[in-house]
């Protein structure tokens, strides 16, 4: 019996364990080194089926643009495969936005993965990547449904396993325009590749200083000073602290540190988060939710 309906369906943020540009090609995109890991941080959907081929979103929390990811994601998909099937598509927004988690281009890729089973398609998890690069860099690893040594614009994904981590995730009131850390004259665009060995022999060897560094962020920094702010307070209380993606939510890996005495608990220390700030704690996740959605 084909499905009507496909209720309470996640679409995990992500964390870059590091971010390193270390070029940019002829049309102006900058090439990246990074290890993107999904999180236990989830929007969460709800996909009907409609007869008449219209497709409409139903936002369960904070508006989203008229014109956001998951809309364009379902009229790309609609498109390429000629179905007649429709959507109804409800978000219930939790990630938040402008912080490099990654919560739009998630939404995207579990709209492709979630209607290509309502609506009956069968096409693999490779076709599927094909459509992500139209909607955007981060789509890709998404649907690809592991963590990932990602290179290139975000197109080249290398899967890897990781050990399980946790992690104290902030996102300070401010937001951060990723097209303006890009064109920053600031921006260090020549950083030496790295090898993925070298990364997974440092996370094997323990420790809590990170491997790499994030690019971006002196940039994000220096056009958004709660992006610094927010890194001090993670790192006054973790020992340690980074931007994830281009900002302007900042991270630290709590399972390789002692919490002080002083601040207690992970949860205890989110407590004392400014006016505003989002926080939470945050667990890795082996794979995404829906790896198994177009095997």
């Amino acid at each position: 019996m084909a499905l009507r309906a496909l209720y309470d369906v996640p679409a995990p943020a992500k964390l870059n364990l590091f971010l390193h540009v270390v070029g940019r090609r002829a049309d102006g995109y900058h090439l990246l080194q990074s290890v993107f890991v999904p999180i236990d941080w989830a929007d969460t959907l709800h996909f009907e089926r409609r007869d008449d081929a219209r497709l409409r979103r139903h936002d369960l929390g904070p508006p989203l643009p008229v014109d956001d990811l998951c809309l364009r994601a379902a009229a790309l998909l609609q498109r390429d495969s000629g179905t007649a099937f429709g959507a109804d598509i409800s978000v219930d927004k939790r990630v938040p936005w402008g912080a490099g988690l990654g919560g739009g281009s998630s939404d995207a890729a579990t709209t492709l993965l979630a209607l290509n089973r309502l609506w009956g398609l069968h096409w693999s998890r490779e076709r599927l990547l094909a459509l992500a690069p139209r909607l955007g860099a981060d789509v890709a690893f998404f649907v690809g449904g592991r963590a990932a040594f990602v290179e290139g614009i975000g197109e080249r994904l290398t899967p890897i396993d990781l050990p399980p981590m946790r992690f104290v995730v902030v996102k300070p009131t401010a937001t951060v325009s990723t097209p303006a850390v890009f064109a920053s004259e600031r921006l260090v665009r020549d950083t030496e590749p790295v090898i993925l060995s070298g990364f997974l022999a440092r996370l094997a060897a323990g420790g809590a200083s990170p491997f790499g560094r994030n690019d971006l962020q002196p940039v994000a920094e220096a056009q958004c000073a709660e992006v610094r702010e927010a890194g001090q307070w993670l790192a006054a209380r973790f020992g340690h602290s980074r931007m994830t993606g281009s900002g302007s939510a900042v991270f630290a890996r709590i399972d390789t540190v002692a919490l002080p005495e002083a601040t207690g608990a992970a949860d205890d220390v989110l407590d004392t988060l400014p006016a505003g700030w989002t926080g939470r704690r945050c667990r890795s996740l082996p794979t995404h939710p829906l790896e198994g959605w177009a095997d």
